[in-house]
């Protein structure tokens, strides 16, 4: 009985490690500058334990590549002048 019970303990631990993988901080790289015009989402994911700061998800379109996600630094002056820019433009019902 202590050998199923330890067992099904390892089982739940690698479990839940494995389901924290997933979650892992996407924004290892930062994007390049962009123009708010190509934006089409905007995403504002909370810090994890394992990220530093809160991560910003852009996905812009363009004809040329068409659509991309790229994190953006929140702690640049640009950044911070997009997210004033698209909570206004939502706002409008845009």
């Amino acid at each position: 009985m202590k050998l199923l019970t330890a067992a099904l303990l390892l089982l739940f631990i690698a479990m839940c490690l494995a389901g924290a993988e997933g979650v892992k901080c996407k924004c290892s790289r930062k994007g390049p500058k962009i123009r708010f015009s190509n934006v089409r989402k905007l995403e504002i994911k909370p810090r994890y334990p394992f990220c530093v700061e809160e991560m910003i998800i852009v996905t812009l379109w363009t004809r040329v590549r068409g659509e991309q996600q790229h994190c953006l630094n929140p702690k640049r002056q640009n950044t911070v002048r997009l997210l004033k820019w698209y909570r206004v433009w939502k706002e409008k019902g845009r």
